[in-house]
């Protein structure tokens, strides 16, 4: 298991939908987290995830497809608006120009007032990401189209370690994350998801992204296994239970034969088999199969 790399077209399709699947599930949470006094004017129980539209992309010549689009009442009043909110795996300079493109079809379509939301979600370049378009002349500006733009590359993950909310139990594996910290920031996603109380389908989307995002080599497991030993048992127990529904669930591809894997290195170290237990999550009976097969 190796750090994540930067996503090729593909993955960033895939990395893409994950976060449209969370941000769906937890829209209200998600706005409440980043948004909070835009979310309070919106009324909750008229929010409408409208079909998704394909544009052809003038600035890229391709069929494009906005990502999220909500219709929602405001509080007090009788007309809706959209919300568009267009995830970003990648940097791109053009980025602004496209989205007020989208801005622009979807205005000409449905006639509201629409709320342009990006979520910038890339590792790299860490500088601030442009929030407008403009189209200007020295005497007159003809055009100014300002988002709201989210930089997940921007934000620290300890100023999100104790609200309580899915949305930044989730996140915070993408956010500014230091190299060495990674095992804590893990630990801490799960003890925050864990103290949530979720349903248990949030809760497995909540957990699968956090392990998406943050897969850890062999040492950084075993630093992973020392955080979560340093809180209560309660909450310890929880957190097993929920790496452990991981496998049952199937909800992580290859995560089974992964934990596998770091077993059978740590008991070719020698390490105790209650301990391989604990790090890998593995009962003691798979572990003692295991080392049965390097005997």
């Amino acid at each position: 298991m190796s750090n994540p790399q930067p996503p090729n077209a593909d993955e960033s399709i895939g990395h893409d939908q994950l976060f449209k699947e969370l941000i769906s599930t937890c829209f209200m949470e998600f706005l409440e987290l980043f948004l909070p006094e835009f979310a309070a004017t919106i009324d909750p129980t008229s929010i409408k995830f409208l079909q998704q539209e394909l544009f052809v992309d003038l600035v890229e010549g391709e069929e494009k497809i906005v990502d999220l689009l909500a219709e929602v009442k405001l509080l007090g009043e009788d007309a809706t608006i959209l919300i568009h909110i267009e995830p970003q795996s990648t940097s791109q300079t053009v980025f602004p120009q496209r989205l007020f493109f989208y801005f622009a079809r979807l205005h000409q379509k449905h006639l509201k007032r629409i709320y342009p939301i990006a979520l910038f979600s890339y590792d790299k370049p860490k500088k601030v990401a442009e929030d407008s378009y403009k189209v200007e002349f020295p005497h007159l500006k003809v055009l100014e189209f300002n988002f709201t733009a989210i930089q997940l590359n921007q934000l620290d993950w300890r100023d999100y370690l104790d609200r309580q909310n899915p949305v930044a139990a989730a996140l915070m594996a993408k956010m500014k994350i230091a190299k060495n910290d990674r095992p804590k920031v893990k630990a801490e996603c799960l003890r925050l998801l864990v103290t949530l109380k979720l349903d248990p389908a949030k809760s497995r989307l909540i957990s699968k992204f956090v392990d998406s995002y943050l897969r850890l080599d062999l040492k950084e497991e075993i630093k992973f296994q020392a955080e979560i030993d340093t809180m209560g048992m309660t909450q310890k127990e929880a957190i097993m239970q929920t790496m452990t529904s991981w496998e049952e669930k199937g909800m992580e591809k290859g995560i089974v034969q992964e934990r596998q894997t770091i077993a059978l290195n740590l008991l070719r170290e020698n390490i105790p088999l209650e301990t391989v237990a604990r790090t890998t999550g593995l009962s003691i009976a798979q572990v003692q199969q295991l080392q049965s097969e390097i005997q």
